[in-house]
């Protein structure tokens, strides 16, 4: 009788594997796989709401696109799973229905996004096209993430002209800056410019604060993790064949923690 039940059993766990339904997945609301001509069919003045409250529009740039979606029957997996934006990883938290809406700017030509769980499967991809050649490719463009929504990390950027990109000051002379000022949760904080000037560039991310649902604090171990682990991601000449990037990942411990993470010529 014993193993009658150990086999049923058995087939019963099998059935569920199998079946689809309660399978980790991922849905993309947007942005959808094809041909874009952004712009067109925008309408900026829509009230959007992010995770876990609404985003302050700090940033310098416009035409930022929503990726936005659900995961579903991820229960148990391991966590931050990762959401990739033309290569680049970023810690992706969701809400209790598992929904995400996070902010990109993509330039003109081929974009990706992926949905990655976080014991590594491949949820969700798609590809499209950008033809709105207004928008320029980024041909810098420095991305910071981390892995705790209740922690608060700026990105600061030291040009060589002297101008500092930081969230107090996002748009510079030129037109460039962030992108995107992350603060509801882990990232991104974004820095673009499409005509970088010659120079030495300083790349600095500090450990500005935590966050819950009454607001920002400056409270020791309020926020989740005891280490937060920053991913710095440096992209030159974005989404082009003479692309390359460069990938650090700093450990940071107490709230005030200012690390310089790359001092580069362009």
């Amino acid at each position: 009788m014993r193993p009658l039940l150990f086999l049923c059993l058995a087939l019963l766990v099998s059935n569920a594997l199998a079946d689809p339904s309660v399978s980790p997945s991922a849905e993309l609301q947007g942005p959808t796989g094809g041909w874009h001509y952004s712009g067109l069919l925008e309408r900026a003045d829509d009230a959007r709401v992010a995770y876990p409250t609404p985003p302050i529009d700090r940033g310098a740039q416009r035409g930022r696109r929503l990726i936005e979606g659900t995961l579903k029957n991820l229960q148990g997996t391991r966590q931050p799973h990762r959401l990739v934006a033309n290569g680049n990883p970023l810690p992706l938290y969701t809400d209790e229905q598992g929904r995400f809406v996070r902010p990109y700017n993509f330039g003109a030509g081929s974009n990706s996004v992926e949905v990655v769980s976080g014991d590594g499967q491949s949820l969700k991809r798609v590809q499209f096209y950008e033809a709105n050649t207004s928008k320029t490719p980024a041909r810098l463009r420095i991305v910071l993430g981390w892995d705790d929504p209740k922690a608060e990390l700026d990105l600061h950027v030291v040009t060589p002209d002297g101008q500092h990109a930081f969230w107090a000051n996002p748009r510079l002379n030129d037109g460039s800056g962030l992108d995107v000022d992350s603060v509801d949760g882990p990232g991104p904080e974004m820095f673009t410019q499409s005509a970088p000037p010659r120079g030495t560039y300083r790349v600095f991310v500090n450990y500005w604060g935590n966050l819950n649902s009454q607001g920002y604090n400056f409270t020791e171990g309020s926020n989740q993790n005891e280490v937060i682990t920053a991913q710095i991601s440096l992209v030159f000449a974005e989404n082009t064949p003479n692309e390359k990037r460069e990938t650090f990942i700093v450990p940071l411990r107490g709230i005030g923690d200012l690390q310089l993470i790359k001092s580069f010529n362009y």
